[in-house]
């Protein structure tokens, strides 16, 4: 068994990836809502809910292996101000450093640091906070790499998000999780070249991770789609009619070529803004969208089912966007859709969680030796 700090915890989805051999012995996070389902699917013994920047070393206990922080988004994600990380949001992410920082000076570092985000990081204020959070690992004496694994390879979501994890001094790392290179799959061309514009000080500290690839996906997006939704409702004749009006000639013409086949189709759809027009975006490629966090009409994710001449419109519901995420339907999902939508749309897909797990964290916390001549934090 192995010990962990979730930081930005919201459902526990971390938890839930890392599995039953590592336990939790803190969690935080600052929306109450999210922590109530924490607290619900999880316990809120070691649940503390509040602003990160309000917490104290007192706050953590023990000596945790692995500190986990899936911190916001929205001032580094394409959508969003770009601000960086030192926007409001985004910016929180000083505030959990400043705890590991106290760790390490009160010889509690973790022995691994995991840090999740959206791909955008990597080209946030032109590289500047990528080479920020190298720069941070470094002072402290940490080892670090990236990966990018898009969650299409483990469930029917196309979700590329960037996972940044760094060992603390003296951590011996067994030989199957490093790579001399790049590799293809886990490290594309903006990363290796945002690691090659890194201060050379910080290159000397990088680690290129090797995860292998995952089974072959054998689950699709109709797979998960409900035969009586919950919590949403099917549209009426004219809402559909609409969507279907919303549409570009390209997207028409999805639709038309899909009641062709006479066959059951299944097609994610959003709406999005094109030079100043709504328009509706399908794609019958038996995978989802990327969920997001409900910030208007244009961010829900939409199924249109097609079976011959029969057009059905509606919401994802909320259990479906569950199961995009990799989660049972055992996990307890908030009542209220918007509150339900946005913990998944701001949530980690658990099967990728458990890949990294099996592949990159547990053999690391399985260690016991120190590198030579080196010595632990």
């Amino acid at each position: 068994m192995a010990d962990f700090y979730e930081f930005f915890a919201g459902g526990g989805m971390a938890r839930a990836g890392l599995g039953p051999d590592w336990t939790c012995r803190f969690a935080n996070d600052f929306d109450p809502k999210k922590a109530a389902s924490y607290a619900t699917n999880w316990g809120k013994d070691h649940l503390k809910i509040g602003d990160i920047a309000q917490l104290t070393l007192r706050d953590l206990p023990g000596h945790a292996d692995l500190a986990w922080a899936s911190f916001p988004c929205q001032d580094l994600s394409h959508a969003g101000s770009r601000a960086g990380l030192q926007g409001e949001r985004s910016g929180t992410f000083w505030a959990f450093w400043h705890l590991m920082q106290g760790l390490a000076s009160a010889r509690r570092a973790p022995r691994i640091i995991v840090l999740e985000n959206v791909y955008g990081l990597i080209s946030s204020t032109e590289g500047r906070d990528f080479a920020a959070l190298g720069k941070a690992f470094t002072e402290l004496g940490y080892r670090f790499g990236a990966v990018v694994i898009d969650a299409v390879h483990f469930v029917p979501q196309s979700r590329p998000r960037l996972f940044v994890i760094a060992v603390a001094p003296g951590v011996n790392l067994p030989a199957q999780v490093i790579r001399n290179d790049p590799g293809a799959l886990w490290h594309p061309r903006k990363l290796v070249d945002a690691k090659f514009m890194l201060p050379a000080a910080v290159q000397d500290n990088w680690i290129w991770w090797n995860i292998p690839a995952p089974a072959t996906r054998e689950i699709g997006f109709a797979d998960l789609i409900e035969d009586i939704p919950t919590g949403v409702q099917w549209h009426s004749h004219e809402e559909t009619q609409a969507l279907l009006g919303m549409m570009s000639l390209v997207n028409r013409e999805k639709v038309r070529a899909a009641r062709r086949t006479g066959e059951r189709h299944v097609g994610a759809l959003y709406r999005r803004t094109r030079n100043g027009i709504q328009r509706a975006e399908v794609r019958f490629d038996d995978v989802a969208g990327c969920l997001r966090t409900p910030g208007g009409g244009s961010s829900r994710q939409s199924i249109l089912v097609v079976e011959g001449q029969r057009i059905r419109s509606r919401l994802l519901s909320p259990r479906e966007a569950a199961r995009l995420m990799g989660l049972p339907d055992q996990y307890v999902l908030p009542e209220k859709y918007n509150d339900a939508y946005r913990l998944m749309g701001d949530g980690l897909v658990v099967p990728v969680i458990s890949h990294i797990t099996q592949h990159i964290i547990s053999p690391i916390s399985q260690m016991t030796e120190v590198a030579p001549n080196e010595d632990a934090a």
